[in-house]
């Protein structure tokens, strides 16, 4: 296409999927982000015990290793949405699955330390890799009406893979070499899945990009609202990273509880997770202010609870199990807002949306560590709750998408 104004996907004709293939698409990409987030990445916070008892490490040392994953992270980020437009989803969701099996796979040999942290910043990096690609893939491939529902149905993998590393670090008990390297194994076979599911879909030159637009990868003046988007997400980073990366160490030390406990909230956690696949339709119903702000106010209850109660079962469970709802749901609504703010390059949008949101994990994990170290996890939670509170002030939400917001956000870039 060499028209100057931009097209909708229909105009692609043959390139957009059918339902059973877009379907077979939404899996895949569910898949690849289980792996990659639950699995290569949030897992770390899952076996940090285990690491601090093999490795002697503190809570300032677990809390700098997992910034580092965050700090990869954006790394990944930034360079999956440059490259996705020219490489296509399929090229590079593929280069995700293969860092997130290399990262495991090293922390599962890891003989220090020093390996320790290469594999979970690998690992770290397939995450910021993996999401720019599947929404890419999404907004050019499927049909407008399916897209909100299957984006955010992708987005849902990470409860997918939390729910799955629980079972395994339960079945390997103390040998956690083990289940590293069955992720690293789970890994592989989804990035194969992805290899023959994902179209590749790389845009030709100035396919649907306006005249004048051409020459930069990244627009020097932003959209309206990416202010408020950079900020949101920066929120829900900083106000989740408590959990993610210490949330198994409140338990087993404040709370009393024995790994096995904390192992079984972490599946709770993933399993509710797997609610926020409901996100694009909550928003369509609801709006997507009232969904973020509910949802960020919930957050900061069920961490503030986790930083009272940790030796209550009943308070620990159920918290964990909001928390995974509710952090899906909240990365849900940046995604959409991301696709929303950049209509034209929606890949961009999530990339950027997506990359303050471990700007704000990178920013709060060690901080939360010392802060852990000085005065104890619970102060920890404390502070993680406050900020989700105030990030009830930024309005992210914009307005809820149509069935047909899709052909805004066709083109990208």
């Amino acid at each position: 296409m060499t028209s100057h104004t931009l097209k909708p996907p229909a105009a692609l004709g043959p390139s957009m999927l059918s339902p059973a293939r877009s379907l077979q698409l939404a899996a895949a990409g569910m898949s690849l982000i289980a792996v990659c987030y639950g699995l290569a990445r949030f897992a770390y916070g899952l076996f940090v015990p285990a690491f601090r008892g093999s490795f002697a490490l503190d809570a300032s040392t677990t809390g700098m290793i997992a910034s580092g994953s965050y700090v990869a992270y954006c790394a990944g980020i930034l360079g999956a949405t440059l490259v996705t437009p020219r490489w296509g989803g399929r090229r590079t969701a593929v280069l995700a699955g293969v860092l997130a099996t290399l990262g495991t796979a090293l922390i599962a040999l890891a003989p220090g330390v020093g390996v320790l942290i290469v594999g979970v910043m690998l690992a770290g990096t397939s995450t910021g890799v993996a999401s720019p690609p599947l929404a890419h893939a999404i907004t050019r491939h499927v049909r407008p009406e399916s897209r909100s529902r299957l984006q955010t149905m992708v987005n849902a993998g990470t409860g997918l893979g939390v729910l799955v590393s629980g079972p395994v670090a339960l079945l390997t008990g103390e040998h956690w070499r083990v289940a590293w390297w069955v992720f690293a194994a789970v890994t592989a076979l989804v990035t194969v899945w992805v290899a023959v599911t994902v179209p590749s879909g790389r845009r030709r030159a100035a396919e649907g990009v306006p005249a004048g637009r051409r020459s930069s990868a990244w627009d020097r003046r932003p959209p309206v609202g990416a202010v408020h988007l950079i900020l949101a997400a920066a929120v829900v980073g900083g106000s989740s990273a408590a959990v993610w990366t210490f949330g198994p160490d409140l338990l087993t030390t404040d709370g009393h509880h024995g790994q096995a406990f904390a192992t079984v909230a972490w599946i709770i956690l993933g399993a509710c997770g797997l609610l926020g696949a409901a996100t694009g339709d909550a928003t369509q119903r609801f709006g997507p202010g009232a969904v973020w702000a509910s949802s960020l106010v919930a957050l900061s209850v069920t961490t503030a609870a986790l930083s009272a109660a940790p030796q209550n079962p009943v308070v620990a469970l159920l918290a964990h199990g909001v928390f995974g709802g509710v952090y899906i749901v909240l990365t849900g609504v940046l995604l959409l807002r991301g696709t929303e703010v950049f209509q034209c390059q929606p890949a961009r949008g999530v990339g950027l949306a997506f990359l303050f949101l471990a700007v704000g994990q990178a920013g709060a994990a060690p901080l939360l560590g010392i802060l852990a170290d000085r005065a104890g996890l619970p102060a920890a939670f404390w502070a993680a709750s406050g900020i989700a509170i105030l990030g009830v002030l930024v309005p992210a939400g914009g307005q809820a998408p149509s069935r047909s917001a899709g052909v805004r956000g066709s083109t990208t870039g």
